[in-house]
């Protein structure tokens, strides 16, 4: 087959701290030669997942030492994460893409944190694609990057909070009498929040949760979790492919006050809220976390877009008030494994779609790439971005 004929792809190594997952395995690497593509593979990119060199090798791929060379080399750059400063080099991998390249990755494009690199991509004249914005419809289904990596999320991050918590998660007798189960709270029932609710329930723990959805509700209900009681006019909460909708400020200042007193009765509260191609919606504030246990845990999965917790900073963990609170940006490669092989087959089936007789065309009619594009023709285009960097200005 020759669909890549002519194309050359590169899969760098990921360099975010503590990412150990890659983009591409061996096995999809074959895939894309066998259909005609040159793939460049950064020397050391599977070590991670225990993927050699030579393996890439065997699979047809040419294995490249310096990342800067397979930047400027590759017309299709296929990452996990969003590009940044190589330390070692002290440049920016944007730096190193050659305008009219295309980059399929992870952006989160509307998380503020992210908004100087997608600038950065759009003055450098690169086509992107975020695939936390593919639209949640049957024919993508197995292109759901977003999906696979909640999975793995809420999976491990009740793992990481029960980790955390300095006492026990299930109810456990003792002759000192009975230790009474851990409280958990889990915030938004999508994938990540089904997950962790089911983890927990798993442990032993005391689970509640709050979604705006009837479904997720409905799901997590089966699982025997408590729901929190939340009035929302029929529909208000449900946004395309049953992601949440974004409410009324309104709405969120009604939401936290009925968060606030069940915050505070929790251990552990699980934050995994996200709204669909648009910055995450702040759910707990600062006084919010001030009011909890001493020494409880709040794990804000949907850190990636913004956060739920005014308070959260990316990429760290750190104690608030005698509250600890995670913020890591990249709990799926906690679990790099099994992640990678989602990812990497994920991450292939989009690029097939991407892909057409060898070319890449961003104008093309079709909502699974018109949904992901955030820039194009030097212009941020992503309207959940557009719409959060007014917000950030105003």
């Amino acid at each position: 087959m020759t669909a890549y004929q002519g194309l050359t792809i590169g899969i760098p190594r990921e360099i975010m701290p503590g990412e150990q997952r890659v983009a591409a395995i061996p096995e999809t690497v074959r895939q894309m030669v066998s259909n005609g593509a040159r793939v460049l593979v950064e020397t050391g990119a599977g070590r991670g997942v225990y993927f050699s060199d030579r393996a890439y090798q065997e699979a047809g791929a040419h294995v490249v030492q310096d990342p800067r060379t397979l930047f400027s080399q590759s017309q299709l750059i296929l990452k996990v994460k969003e590009p940044q400063i190589n330390p070692s080099l002290e440049e920016h991998e944007v730096d190193w893409m050659t305008a009219g390249s295309t980059l399929v990755c992870f952006l989160h494009p509307a998380n503020p944190g992210n908004h100087a690199v997608v600038r950065r991509l759009a003055e450098k004249g690169v086509v992107s694609y975020s695939l936390d914005s593919i639209p949640r419809i049957p024919r993508a289904q197995h292109m759901d990057a977003l999906t696979s990596m909640s999975t793995v999320a809420g999976y491990k991050a009740m793992l990481h909070a029960a980790d955390r918590l300095a006492r026990f998660v299930p109810m456990i007798p003792t002759d000192a009498g009975i230790l009474e189960p851990a409280q958990v709270l889990v915030v938004g029932t999508g994938v990540a929040g089904l997950q962790s609710l089911a983890v927990a329930k798993r442990l032993g723990a005391r689970v509640c949760f709050l979604d705006i959805r009837p479904e997720a509700e409905e799901q997590a209900r089966s699982l025997g979790a408590t729901p929190i009681s939340f009035d929302l006019p029929a529909g208000a909460g449900v946004g395309p492919g049953g992601y949440a909708r974004r409410l009324s400020e309104e709405q969120y200042a009604r939401e936290r006050a009925v968060l606030a007193p069940v915050v505070a009765e929790s251990d552990v509260v699980i934050l995994s809220a996200l709204v669909y191609r648009e910055r995450a919606p702040i759910l707990l504030e600062p006084s919010m976390v001030q009011a909890m246990r001493k020494g409880s845990v709040i794990v804000d999965v949907a850190v990636d877009q913004g956060g739920n917790c005014s308070v959260t900073r990316a990429g760290e963990e750190f104690w608030y008030h005698d509250v600890l609170i995670s913020g890591l940006l990249n709990i799926p490669g906690q679990l790099a494994i099994d992640a990678t092989r989602m990812f990497a087959h994920n991450l292939f089936q989009y690029v097939e779609h991407l892909v057409v007789e060898g070319q890449i065309d961003p104008e093309a009619d079709d909502e699974i790439l018109r949904e992901a594009l955030v820039t194009q023709h030097g212009k941020v285009v992503h309207a959940g971005t557009l719409q959060a960097m007014r917000e950030m200005s105003g």
